[in-house]
């Protein structure tokens, strides 16, 4: 048994220190798989206690079957989808609220969507285009982006964790590379190009 499932049996076991410490080492990952999948750090701080108050409330399913982080990626996705719902239906009923007010004469402010983050990278601009890019793509498209070329999972896995066609993955991701590439001039070897820039990202 290795030290991280030796931890996890602790953890199972009612240890809250040895939880902690499987935190610690995962946190960092998990917390910037949020900030470029939702592009809010209280969103993405949000969505990372989510993430861990479900684990630690479903460490007795853990079978030592894969990593532990496998496992913990599972979570983050459905915890990822369920924002995305969850946003969905707010953004449904903002726009109702907006076409209500505009038709009474009254115009909604509209604020600027806030798009900072803070990463240490060799090339800032490169990695500032390819999260303008992301963010123009849906939030499916986006978190299919980020399993394929930061988590490094095959068509095969993300099809499984999203519940969706190979064919439907390949093409969001297809969707996805063509707007870096228009965004980023990356015309030769595109998909080593946008793939390197999106590694850099979560460095």
């Amino acid at each position: 048994m290795s030290s991280e499932d030796e931890l996890v049996r602790r953890a199972q076991a009612g240890e809250t220190d040895a939880f902690c410490l499987l935190a610690q080492e995962h946190e960092r990952r998990i917390y910037s798989l949020a900030f470029h999948y939702c592009r809010d750090h209280q969103d993405a701080e949000d969505l990372s206690q989510e993430v861990w108050l479900k684990a630690y409330a479903s460490l007795s399913s853990f079978r030592y079957e894969s990593t532990f982080y496998t496992w913990l990626r599972k979570i983050l996705i459905n915890c990822f989808l369920n924002h995305r719902r969850r946003s969905a239906k707010l953004l449904s009923r903002h726009e109702q609220l907006t076409e209500f007010h505009t038709s009474d004469g009254h115009e909604l402010e509209r604020r600027p969507a806030v798009n900072s983050f803070e990463v240490t990278v060799q090339n800032q601009l490169v990695v500032e285009k390819v999260m303008q890019a992301l963010s123009e793509v849906t939030p499916q498209q986006r978190l299919t982006f980020l399993l394929k070329h930061e988590e490094g999972m095959t068509y095969e896995e993300i099809s499984n964790a999203l519940g969706c066609s190979t064919g439907a993955v390949k093409k969001s991701v297809s969707r996805t590379v063509t707007k870096l590439r228009e965004t980023l001039g990356a015309d030769d070897e595109p998909e080593s190009y946008i793939s390197c820039a999106a590694t850099g990202l979560l460095s």
